[in-house]
């Protein structure tokens, strides 16, 4: 899981850099999905070690639920009606990836509870 999210957070970050550059007015808006990439990436690193694996990944979920939820609100909202497209272009990517870590967060929580011992 340490590795999918790592992943998911290079993914989140070059898609955020790439909205950022194509903008024509250089909203930050558009840097959001690099923000939560670039905390992914941090939450990556930290479960590479084996004593910060458990909370790193349980808060690697909670942040892609965030991510996914954030994701919602401008389609929400009016899309593009309402919104530049390269913002909605953004927020769609990040919510798919991140509904993507989400169900891998819980698939991968729902085995390691399963595999464990009972009393």
């Amino acid at each position: 899981m340490p590795k999918l999210v790592l992943i998911t957070g290079a993914l989140l970050v070059v898609l955020g850099v790439y909205t950022y550059t194509q903008s024509l007015r250089g909203s930050a808006m558009t840097l959001i999905p690099a923000m939560l990439g670039a905390a992914f990436l941090a939450l990556g690193l930290l479960a590479l070690r084996d004593s910060l694996r458990k909370h790193a990944m349980h808060a690697a979920a909670a942040l892609a639920l965030l991510g996914f939820v954030a994701g919602i609100g401008p389609l929400a909202m009016g899309g593009t009606a309402r919104f530049p497209p390269l913002m909605i272009q953004g927020t769609t990517g990040m919510m798919v990836l991140s509904g993507f870590l989400l169900a891998a967060s819980i698939r991968s929580m729902v085995a390691a509870r399963r595999a464990r011992p009972q009393p």
